[in-house]
């Protein structure tokens, strides 16, 4: 048997596993989002919710989709701020095709973030450049990300401190243990690469130097991702776009209070009330298991409103769930039609980044 029947027995061997994987993690997707409705919707009013979503006022929430879409444009110039090192002049448009792609596939895949791994794969394909390398800017963005995050998180909490309680009884430190674990690993990544060396050295080369020598590679690629945080010239530029981008997503928030008249007496709900609802969704999808956050976003946002405002489980829930539809539709339809633009037509797996980048 020659080596290429060999492989294509292998490969035939893998689709039964991984597509039993996917059968898998498509089922507990739909099992998380059922429940998480569950929760939502239990002791709801169904008629009166959609009562309350049919007579919303649409106007401003047509208003809010070029700011939505905004704030992803301003996302792709973050990134490029941030492959600056590695791209001198990448291509903005690219960018923001990978940017919603990323987002789509997020929105509809039952791998967990798989879009954070189509990203780089569909900026690196088109750019020609590593696919570590652009994969380590992704982690640099979500560290910067998370650390925006927490200091909204910290903010608010002084601001809002007895209504986070309220809005959050059982929101566990283990929650957000994930996204400090990134926060850690790339300061030792960034600035302590000669640590992961040594470990490398100590524990994987007396095993296998081949493997030693690969990861090695690999990690080089990595840190070369990196180098935006050993730039301290640009990191006014990246706090100013990383704030933007936050304003950009609580303007749509903000102003969705009018669709549903929470603007008004009795609740007279202000931008200050805005930006505690984002911090609040920021947290739903950092800790949600389900593609787009789907359910646990409505919960969490529906209890702040109940809880906070007074406001009807029925209006909460319809305040939610077109807020949460219309950003959903809007990544799912335009990321779509970038993910046909680049002809992507599954999440790729280890094989397709060896063949199609490792030639760059």
């Amino acid at each position: 048997m020659n080596n290429n029947t060999k492989e294509t027995t292998e490969e035939a061997k893998k689709k039964p596993s991984e597509k039993k994987k996917q059968y898998l993690g498509m089922l507990l997707a739909i099992v998380l989002v059922v429940a998480s409705f569950y929760y939502a919707t239990k002791d709801i009013d169904l008629a009166k919710l959609w009562s309350i979503i049919i007579h919303a006022d649409y106007l401003w929430v047509i208003l809010s989709i070029p700011v939505m879409l905004l704030s992803h444009w301003v996302r792709a110039m973050r990134w490029q701020t941030m492959l600056q090192p590695i791209v001198k002049n990448s291509h903005l448009w690219n960018l923001f095709s990978a940017v919603m792609a990323g987002y789509a596939v997020n929105n509809v895949s039952p791998i967990p973030r798989g879009g954070e791994f189509v990203r780089p794969y569909i900026f690196a394909r088109r750019e020609k450049v590593s696919f570590t390398s652009v994969f380590a800017t992704i982690i640099v963005e979500r560290f910067v990300d998370v650390l925006v995050l927490l200091l909204m998180f910290g903010a608010v909490s002084f601001t809002f401190r007895d209504q986070i309680r309220t809005a959050l009884p059982n929101l566990q430190a283990e929650k957000m243990l994930f996204p400090v674990l990134i926060f850690v690993g790339v300061l030792i990544l960034s600035f302590w690469p000669r640590l992961v060396r040594a470990v490398l050295r100590v524990t994987i080369k007396p095993l296998s130097e081949k493997i030693h020598d690969k990861i090695s590679v690999l990690f080089e690629k990595f840190v070369v991702g990196l180098s935006i945080i050993h730039k301290p010239s640009q990191y006014f530029r990246l706090t100013a776009e990383s704030l933007l981008i936050w304003l950009l997503y609580t303007i749509p928030m903000f102003m969705m209070f009018f669709s549903f008249g929470f603007n008004q007496a009795p609740y007279n709900l202000g931008f200050d009330d805005a930006i505690l609802l984002i911090v609040i969704s920021g947290v739903a999808f950092s800790i949600s298991p389900t593609p787009g956050a789907i359910g646990v976003f409505h919960f969490l946002i529906q209890n702040t409103l109940v809880k906070l405002y007074g406001v009807s489980s029925e209006a909460a829930l319809a305040y939610a769930t077109v807020n949460h539809g219309i950003g959903y539709l809007l990544q799912v339809v335009v990321g779509g039609l970038f993910l046909l633009r680049e002809n992507l037509k599954r999440i790729p797996h280890q094989e397709d980044i060896e063949q199609d980048l490792e030639k760059i």
